[in-house]
C-alpha cells in the first residue's frame, strides 16, 4: 500500500463540501472603492482600512458615524480614508482591488455589480447577498493571527456566538505573542538548516504560548534563540528517529477524546486507524497527515500495522496508531508493545474511554432504581 495515499475509513474525501472558500486577502497599499455613505458602509469602510487598503468612499451625504469614523482616521500605519461627495460611476471601477456597495433600490445595485464585474473587480453589495461574490465573516483580532467564521448568511447570529466563544478561549496575549513569532523567523531559519528541527522548535513555542497568560517579555526572544541554537547541536540520529503513540479514539464520539490524544492527532505525520475509528475523529488530525487504515476490509485485505509503525518510525515519522476504545483493552496493543520495544522504536500509549464502559454506564443511568428519587412531571403545554 502507498502510505502516502491520504485515505478515509468511509472512502470519502479529506475535507467535506464548503460553502464558501475561506481566503485571506492582503489589501496593503490596495486602492479600494465604496459606494455609499450608511453606517453599514461605514463598518466595511473601517475594515478595510485596518486592512491598510486606500478606502475610497463614493457618497453625496455620510451618516455621522461615517463622519466620526473619517476624523478618527484608519488603524493601520498604510490604510487611508477618503470621501469623494459625488455619486459612484463606472470609471471608479478602474484599478480597484475590491468595490463594496451600499443601494438601496436593486436596479442600481445590480448596475453596480454589473459595472465591477466588467472591470474584473470582486463586488459586494451589502445586504444583497445575491449580488455578492465575497462575504464578510465574523472576526476575532488578533492580528496577526485572525480567526474569520461564515454562516454562508444562514445564521449571523450563530456566527456572533461563536466568535464570542473563541473571543473567551484565545487570550488577548496572542496578539503579542505572534508578533514575536515574526520577528524571529528569519533568526529561527538561519539557525535551524532542516524542517525537523524548525517544526521541534515551533511546537515548543507553542507550548509557551498556552502555557502563560502573561504578556512575553522582551527578553524573552533572546531566550528562544537560545533554544534554537541548543536544538541546532541535536545529533542527525536523533532526529531521523521517529515515534508512535497508541491512541484510544474512544467509543467514537469525538467529545470524549482527551485533550492528548487531541494533541497527538494534530503533530502526527502518519495515522494508522482501525475500520471502526469515527471520520469525526480523523477529522481532528491536521490536514497534512497521512491517514491509513489497517483493520480487516470488506476485500479481504490488510495492512499490517506493526512492520509499517516500526518502518515508518524509523523514517523520521510521528506515527499514531489510533485504536477504537482504550489501547490497554485491545488484545492486539500487547503485541504491538512487544514489536515496538524489540525494534528500539521510542513510544507513547495514550488512554481512551473504553466503548463498553461507556454503554454500561449509559446503561446504568437510563435503568431506574428502587431508591431513586423520581422527577416531578414537568407541567403540560397547550398550544
Amino acid at each position: 500500500m502507498d502510505v502516502l495515499q491520504p485515505q478515509r475509513n468511509d472512502g470519502s474525501a479529506r475535507v467535506e463540501a464548503l460553502a464558501k472558500l475561506p481566503v485571506f486577502w492582503a489589501l496593503e497599499g490596495k486602492r479600494v472603492v465604496v459606494a455609499g455613505g450608511s453606517d453599514a458602509a461605514a463598518w466595511k469602510a473601517e475594515l478595510l482600512a485596518a486592512c491598510g487598503a486606500q478606502v475610497q468612499i463614493y457618497a453625496q451625504t455620510l451618516s455621522e458615524t461615517f463622519e466620526a469614523l473619517l476624523a478618527r482616521g484608519a488603524a493601520h500605519p498604510q490604510g487611508t480614508l477618503t470621501h469623494l461627495p459625488r455619486a459612484w460611476d463606472a470609471t471608479i471601477m478602474s484599478g480597484a482591488a475590491i468595490a463594496i456597495g451600499d443601494c438601496e433600490q436593486m436596479e442600481e445595485a445590480q448596475r453596480f455589480f454589473d459595472t465591477a464585474r466588467s472591470a474584473g473587480v470582486p463586488v459586494n453589495l451589502i445586504d444583497k447577498p445575491i449580488l455578492c461574490q465575497f462575504q464578510f465573516g465574523s472576526i476575532v483580532n488578533r492580528s496577526p493571527v485572525v480567526v474569520a467564521i461564515s454562516t454562508d448568511g444562514a445564521a449571523p447570529v450563530l456566527a456572533q456566538a461563536i466568535r464570542q466563544r473563541i473571543e473567551t478561549l484565545l487570550p488577548r496575549t496572542l496578539k503579542a505573542w505572534a508578533e514575536l513569532a515574526q520577528s524571529l523567523r528569519a533568526s529561527v531559519n538561519q539557525r535551524l538548516q532542516t524542517a525537523s528541527l524548525r517544526r521541534l522548535f515551533w511546537e515548543r513555542f507553542v507550548d509557551r504560548v498556552f502555557a502563560s497568560s502573561d504578556k512575553p517579555a522582551r527578553e524573552l526572544g533572546e531566550l528562544l534563540l537560545q533554544d534554537a541554537d541548543e536544538l541546532a547541536k541535536l545529533s542527525s540520529v536523533a532526529l531521523t528517529n521517529g515515534c508512535v503513540a497508541l491512541v484510544g479514539a474512544g467509543p467514537g464520539d469525538v467529545e470524549l477524546l482527551t485533550l492528548k490524544a487531541v494533541r497527538a492527532l494534530q503533530t502526527a505525520d502518519i495515522i494508522l486507524f482501525d475500520d471502526l475509528v469515527s471520520p469525526d475523529v480523523l477529522e481532528l488530525a491536521r490536514r497534512e497527515a497521512q491517514r491509513v487504515p489497517v483493520a480487516n476490509r470488506a476485500d479481504g485485505k490488510r495492512t499490517d500495522a506493526d512492520d509499517l509503525m516500526i518502518r515508518l518510525a524509523r523514517n523520521g515519522k510521528r506515527v499514531v496508531r489510533l485504536i477504537m476504545g482504550d489501547p490497554m483493552s485491545c488484545v492486539r496493543t500487547g503485541a504491538e508493545i512487544q514489536c515496538l520495544k524489540r525494534a528500539n522504536v521510542p513510544f507513547d500509549i495514550v488512554p481512551g474511554i473504553p466503548a463498553a464502559g461507556i454503554k454500561a454506564a449509559r446503561r446504568s443511568v437510563s435503568a431506574p432504581t428502587s431508591n431513586a428519587r423520581r422527577m416531578p412531571d414537568l407541567p403540560q403545554l397547550h398550544a
